[in-house]
């Protein structure tokens, strides 16, 4: 009887974790998105001479960004219940 009142409870449950799931990906993509601008503007910066400092800290910055990117992508949490 117990296990009948608690079905609609899982159900909610599982929806809420696809969700999740789907707002997990977006950000994911958002990221892969904003390391590959932040290298790409700073490459710009760094090679046209018009800011090397900043250029150089854009490009590690993006390259850390990535990294930091995959390993979620690699690790993911788990949504499950």
């Amino acid at each position: 009887m117990g296990l009948s009142i608690l079905s609609p409870l899982n159900d909610f449950a599982n929806l809420i974790a696809g969700y999740f799931m789907e707002i997990w990906d977006f950000l994911i993509f958002i990221g892969n998105i904003s390391a590959f601008v932040v290298v790409l503007v700073g490459a710009i910066l760094w090679f046209t001479g018009v800011n090397d400092k900043k250029g150089k800290g854009l490009v590690l910055s993006g390259i850390l960004l990535a990294i930091i990117i995959q390993y979620f992508v690699f690790y993911p949490p788990s949504f499950t219940l």
